[in-house]
């Protein structure tokens, strides 16, 4: 295992590098305000998330990753192109695999441009696979721009689509609302009771929880609403469920997706954006004919990630997380941007564990 200061070293170095790229180093502190950014990154970090509170400042946290507190700080002074690296501790409690660090480094790069985003991609994963050189890592890529186009564009209800919007991340829970949406799951037995009761507040209990009387009614009269929605056509759902199973090199992935686009138009211009991205990458001298490209990568990180997502892992150990992820989040820009806005993609590297990977190989 590598020491902290062999760490410290190969972190200088790779951010070293990305100085080298043109991109200016930045620091953010470690304790992060809670209330804001914990809602920014989704149901897995917000439960791994080292939170106290401050009479002052009121709830913190331990910075769990870096890429939130520096869209936040960029926002703050407006939303001009700009590149940066950074380097420094994130922190994450490890509540269900005992052998994985809860402190770690991490060594990242964000690129703010709205003038090419295909070729700011391009630009992220070409230095990150760079500064993997040498390292025997498995690299995927895909878009969650393509899936959420996908769902944005169904022929059923707003809430029933801000639904599976919401669960993206979580593919179990999508795959649930999906198969009822669809009408191929039946409704359980105590909601149907509680759906064609005339006032299926007559016979409830004492009032426990924090929802109150009228928040219960109105979300029981939204389950009747949605029960009686009819089911989602069933050439769309045969349709996304191929694009979720395509799972190819990436001009072969985008073939298959035009064909899915017959049936799901408006996945058309995220599919454009794709072949402007595989066009970038071959600029950039990466082999897209061996570059792997899933419809479903990406769905279990971070929910800020609304484009293009990409990841290197050692095959060989299967028992380490990904060395290195990335992707891009638009929409983060806007969400801390007080009005502004700027595309914006990024990846991050693991330096401890690419010196563990780099030992095992000699």
């Amino acid at each position: 295992m590598p020491s902290r200061a062999e760490t410290l070293e190969q972190a200088a170095r790779l951010r070293a590098g990305f100085e080298v790229a043109g991109a200016q180093p930045v620091e953010t502190p470690i304790l992060q305000p809670a209330e804001t950014l914990l809602d920014l990154y989704g149901e897995d970090i917000r439960g791994r998330a080292y939170v106290t509170s401050d009479a002052l400042r009121g709830e913190q946290m331990l910075r769990p990753d870096f890429t939130v507190p520096v869209v936040q700080m960029h926002m703050a002074h407006g939303a001009e192109p700009a590149r940066y690296t950074y380097a420094g501790e994130v922190f994450r409690r490890q509540e269900h695999d005992p052998d994985r660090a809860n402190e770690y480094i991490q060594v990242g790069y964000e690129v703010f441009d709205r003038e090419a985003p295909a070729e700011a991609d391009a630009e992220v994963f070409a230095l990150i696979a760079q500064a993997l050189d040498g390292l025997d890592l498995r690299a995927a890529t895909g878009d969650i721009g393509i899936l959420m186009a996908a769902v944005e564009g169904l022929r059923t209800t707003e809430r029933r689509k801000a639904a599976l919007m919401r669960h993206i991340w979580r593919p179990r829970r999508f795959r649930a609302l999906l198969d009822r949406f669809a009408g191929r799951a039946p409704v359980p037995a105590s909601r149907a009771a509680l759906l064609a009761a005339a006032d299926p507040m007559v016979e409830a209990g004492p009032m426990i929880g924090k929802r109150s009387g009228t928040e219960i009614v109105e979300r029981i009269a939204a389950l009747r609403a949605d029960a009686a929605e009819p089911p989602i056509a069933e050439a769309e759902l045969r349709a996304l469920e191929t694009l979720l199973a395509v799972r190819e090199t990436m001009p072969f992935a985008l073939e298959r997706l035009r064909d899915v686009a017959v049936d799901l138009p408006q996945i058309t211009p995220a599919l454009d954006r794709l072949e402007a991205r595989i066009g970038a990458l071959q600029g950039r001298g990466i082999d897209v004919d061996r570059l792997e490209f899933e419809a479903s990568y990406g769905r279990t990180s971070m929910e800020y990630y609304d484009g293009f997502v990409f990841g290197f892992s050692a095959e060989r150990r299967p028992d380490l997380p990904p060395v290195a992820t990335g992707g891009r989040y638009d929409a983060l820009t806007r969400q801390l941007g007080n009005g502004a806005e700027i595309p914006a993609v990024g990846g991050v590297l693991r330096p401890g564990l690419m010196l563990e990977l780099g030992e095992g190989a000699r």
